[in-house]
C-alpha cells in the first residue's frame, strides 16, 4: 500500500531550482532514506512534504489517516493528516519540562472544549490526566522517564534528539519524517539510535523517511535509498545497488568510480 506519492514536483526561488521533477513513491512500513551532497535539495523536499513550502509545480499526496493532496498542506494541519517531522536543528522548547514537550505534542487529542479549559470542568481534568499519563509511559519507553521533571537545556545531546522524537510520536503519526538525526551524534550514540529507529518503528507500526550524512546508519536500517544531487533525483533502490552506482559515487566524490 502507498502511503506518500510524489509526481513531478519542484521547487524554485527565483531562478534557482532546489527541486526539479522528482517523482517517488513510499510503500507502508518502510524505512526510506534520502541521501545526497549538502545543498541537494533535500531539506527543501522535507519542508515540500510538510507544507512549509508551496511546490512550484508537480504533486504530493499522501495516503494516511486521510487522502489529502499537496494543494491543502499547511504546516499546522500536517498532524491531523498523520505527518509529524523532526528538524536537523533541535527545535525543543528549552525552558520548558521534558514532560511538557511531550505534553505538546498530544495537542491534537485533547477532548475538551473550551468552556470545559475556561471553567475547569470536569471533562478538562479527565483529559489532562489521560494526557499527562499517556506522556509518561512515551517518556518511560525512550527512557527518559527519570528526567521528566528536567529542563530540556539540561539534557545531553542524545537525551534531547530522543525526546525531539517522542515529542513526534505523541501525535501519533503513521509516516514520520526524520531531518538528519545522528547529526552532531558520537559513534556510541549513533548506534542507539540505529537501534531506536528500527523500535520505534515495529512499536508504532510506523513508515520511516530520513535524511541522513551518516552512511553506517543509513546503510544499516534504510530499506530504500533516494539519492538527490542539485535538485534532482538521480538515484534510487536498495541500499547496496546505491552503494555500487557511479553516478552516486561521481556525486559524493566528483568523479567516475575505477
Amino acid at each position: 500500500m502507498s502511503v506518500l506519492k510524489v509526481s513531478n514536483l519542484s521547487k524554485a526561488f527565483g531562478g534557482i531550482k532546489a527541486v526539479t521533477d522528482v517523482s517517488l513513491n513510499v510503500e507502508k512500513g518502510e524505512i526510506i532514506g534520502l541521501i545526497g551532497p549538502n545543498g541537494a535539495g533535500k531539506t527543501t523536499f522535507f519542508n515540500l512534504l510538510t507544507g512549509i513550502y508551496q511546490p512550484t509545480s508537480g504533486e504530493i499526496e499522501y495516503d494516511l489517516n486521510i487522502k489529502v493532496s499537496s494543494k491543502d498542506f499547511k504546516p499546522y494541519k500536517m498532524t491531523h493528516y498523520g505527518v509529524a517531522r523532526t528538524f536537523q536543528n533541535i527545535r525543543l522548547f528549552q525552558n520548558m519540562t521534558v514532560v511538557e514537550n511531550v505534553l505538546i505534542g498530544f495537542h491534537n487529542g485533547l477532548k475538551y472544549s473550551v468552556a470545559s479549559s475556561l471553567f475547569r470542568l470536569p471533562q478538562y481534568y479527565k483529559s489532562e490526566r489521560n494526557t499527562y499519563e499517556k506522556a509518561i509511559k512515551l517518556l518511560d519507553k525512550f527512557d527518559l522517564l527519570d528526567k521528566k521533571d528536567s529542563y530540556a537545556r539540561n539534557l545531553s545531546y542524545g537525551d534531547q534528539r530522543r525526546l525531539e522524537i517522542a515529542r513526534a510520536l505523541a501525535a501519533e503519526p503513521k509516516l514520520l519524517l526524520l531531518d538528519e538525526p545522528a547529526a552532531g551524534m558520537n559513534p556510541k550514540e549513533t548506534a542507539e539510535l540505529t537501534e531506536l529507529i528500527k523500535w520505534i518503528r515495529e512499536q508504532f507500526d510506523l513508515t520511516i523517511i530520513l535524511i541522513e550524512h551518516d552512511m553506517s546508519l543509513v546503510m544499516n536500517i534504510c530499506e530504500r535509498l533516494f539519492v538527490f544531487d542539485y535538485g534532482h533525483l538521480i538515484a534510487s533502490g536498495l541500499p547496496e545497488e546505491i552503494r555500487n552506482n557511479p553516478r552516486v559515487i561521481k556525486a559524493y566524490l566528483g568523479e567516475e568510480a575505477n
